[in-house]
């Protein structure tokens, strides 16, 4: 059953980016990944690290929160579409508030180890 691995995955993406666990970050997507928000894409693994780091400084950071997400396997289970919606919540003038929301729409599929990578996500901020 290919859900609570893809549930995992769309999880970590947001634990190791509010941790700034960069090298772990990388890892969950494709070689080949894409990555588009606010109509920039950024190609490849590397890429898409540099780009959330430099994006996400110590300062920036603070927790994703995701809504249950709508995923449909293909008939193969090796590719796999999801939509999930976030807020995001940072520590604003002392406090905490939510600073962005928005959906995660992503494609799926599974490396030659079987395991779970991003290989398309977009974000789309309300």
């Amino acid at each position: 059953m290919a859900e609570p691995e893809i549930e995992r995955l769309l999880a970590r993406y947001c634990q190791r980016c509010d941790d700034g666990d960069w090298e772990a970050f990388a890892e969950l997507f494709a070689v080949d990944a894409r990555f588009v928000v606010m109509g920039r894409t950024s190609e490849g693994r590397a890429a898409i690290r540099a780009f959330l780091e430099g994006s996400m400084p110590p300062e920036r950071r603070g927790k994703h929160l995701i809504a249950q997400s709508d995923v449909e396997v293909d008939a193969s289970g090796d590719t796999a579409f999801a939509v999930t919606d976030f807020t995001f919540v940072a520590k604003v003038d002392g406090g905490y508030a939510i600073t962005s929301a928005g959906r995660y729409h992503d494609d799926l599929r599974r490396d030659a180890g079987g395991e779970w990578r991003f290989a398309r996500r977009e974000i789309r901020f309300l």
